[in-house]
C-alpha cells in the first residue's frame, strides 16, 4: 500500500528564483541533510541555491546497548536491500517533488537556473537512479566518492548523456579504490559515455578546496 509521509530538506542561498545555479546535493549513508548542507557554505555566494534533501529512512547510528535513545546519534539512509524496488521508486518520486517545489519561484519569474546534481557516497547511486528514472535533467552531475550502480544501462541512458558527468575521488578513499575506478572507467569507455575524472588528495569525504575548484570550472560558474 502507498502512504503519505513527511520529508524535509535544507537550503542555502536565495529561494526566490533569483539564483543562476541550483545545486541539488544528496548526502551519504548515515548522514543528515542539516549537517551535510553545511559542507556547501563555501558555495553560498548569492548566485547559487543549494538544496539538500534528506533521505526518508532515519536510524540510530549506534546500538541500543551503547547509550540511551535520547543520546544516540541519528543518521539517514536512502535505501537498504529490503524491498529495494519500492524504496527506489519512493525516493525518485520524492526527489522529483523536491525539485518541482524548488523550481516554482524560477518558473514564476520566467527564468530557469543551471541545474547541478552533486551526490556523495551512497547518494551517488541514488542520484544516478533519480536521473535515469525521474524527471530531473541536470546540466552537470557530480558523483563524489561513489560509482554508477551496476544495473543502469549506461550505453542507452539518454538522461545521463544529457549531462556533463564528473567523478570525484579522493586519493585515500577506502571505498572507491584505484581498482574500482579503473573498472568504472573501462565501463564508461565501452559505453562511449563522456565523463571527467577528478582526483584530489583526500579520503572519503567532501573537502572545501576541491569543491570550490570544481565549482569554478563548471559551465556558467
Amino acid at each position: 500500500m502507498t502512504v503519505r509521509r513527511t520529508a524535509r530538506y535544507y537550503t542555502l542561498g536565495p529561494t526566490d528564483g533569483s539564483s543562476r545555479q541550483l545545486w541539488l546535493v544528496l548526502h551519504g549513508y548515515g548522514q543528515l541533510a542539516s549537517r551535510f548542507v553545511r559542507v556547501f557554505e563555501a558555495l553560498d555566494d548569492g548566485a547559487r541555491l543549494i538544496v539538500a534533501p534528506e533521505a526518508l529512512s532515519r536510524f540510530y547510528l549506534v546500538g541500543v546497548d551503547t547509550m540511551p535513545a535520547a543520546d544516540r546519534p541519528v543518521g539517514a539512509t536512502w535505501m537498504t536491500r529490503e524491498d529495494r524496488d519500492h524504496e527506489i521508486a519512493d525516493y525518485v518520486a520524492y526527489l522529483d517533488d523536491v525539485a518541482s517545489a524548488i523550481l516554482e519561484p524560477f518558473k514564476a519569474r520566467g527564468t530557469m537556473p543551471r541545474i547541478i546534481v552533486l551526490a556523495f557516497s551512497q547518494g551517488v547511486a541514488t542520484a544516478a537512479r533519480w536521473i535515469t528514472r525521474g524527471a530531473i535533467r541536470p546540466s552537470e552531475v557530480i558523483l563524489w566518492g561513489g560509482l554508477l550502480p551496476p544495473e543502469i544501462d549506461i550505453t542507452n541512458s539518454e538522461p545521463l548523456r544529457h549531462s556533463a558527468l564528473h567523478f570525484v575521488v579522493g586519493s585515500r578513499d577506502q571505498f572507491v579504490t584505484d581498482e574500482r575506478v579503473t573498472a568504472e572507467e573501462r565501463r564508461l569507455r565501452d559505453a562511449n559515455l563522456p565523463y571527467r575524472l577528478v582526483r584530489y588528495a583526500g579520503g572519503h569525504g567532501i573537502s572545501r578546496e576541491p569543491l570550490l575548484a570544481l565549482a569554478n570550472t563548471l559551465h556558467g560558474a
